[in-house]
């Protein structure tokens, strides 16, 4: 069964909501490093429909322009791209689908097919939420910025079974951030 692994940017006070309006002034090349190396070394992605709006937006305009990143653009551009949203899309980005049936029995059956690597997320708050709560999450990359936001949605919110996990490893970058890993109990 192959595993999915999720990487959120996340405040201290447990906000994942519009990063781009908190976590720019914390980037590094190290936060870059961690947070593309699930991606880049996956060969299927699994997005919800607005981070795959903002992806498709960005990503194929990079490789494109052949820049520092077009490597890991290219790596993007060539891996599955699975977009969970109720309503139909036309997709310009290629290797991209959507999700089709339900997602948690959907999820269960990607899980089961064939494939040389795990499947990474990206965002795509809702469904890391409800894949939690489906016990098919596999692995939880937060990087921790040293900020509390005070508003907004939180990886976190009320629910009613408690969600087990087991730190893996922590690192913490020169901006301060930290980079939790932790497995899914």
């Amino acid at each position: 069964m192959r595993k999915i692994i999720a990487s959120l940017f996340i405040s201290l006070d447990g906000v994942v909501e519009d990063p781009a309006a908190w976590h720019l002034p914390y980037f590094s090349d190290e936060m870059g490093a961690a947070v593309m190396d699930a991606l880049a070394t996956a060969d299927t992605v699994l997005l919800g429909r607005e981070t795959y709006d903002s992806f498709a937006g960005a990503w194929p305009e990079r490789e494109t322009a052949g820049g520092e990143d077009a490597g890991m653009a290219k790596a993007l551009g060539d891996a599955r791209k699975i977009v969970v949203s109720r309503q139909p899309l036309e997709f310009t980005w290629r290797n991209s689908e959507l999700l089709r049936g339900d997602l948690v029995e959907a999820v269960t059956a990607l899980k089961n097919e064939p494939g040389d690597t795990h499947i990474a997320m990206s965002g795509s708050i809702s469904v890391v939420q409800q894949l939690l709560d489906a016990g098919l999450l596999d692995e939880l990359r937060l990087l921790v910025h040293p900020v509390a936001v005070r508003r907004g949605r939180r990886l976190f919110e009320d629910g009613e079974n408690p969600v087990p996990l087991t730190l893996v490893s922590a690192e913490t970058f020169r901006t301060g951030v930290q980079h939790l890993v932790y497995q899914v109990a």
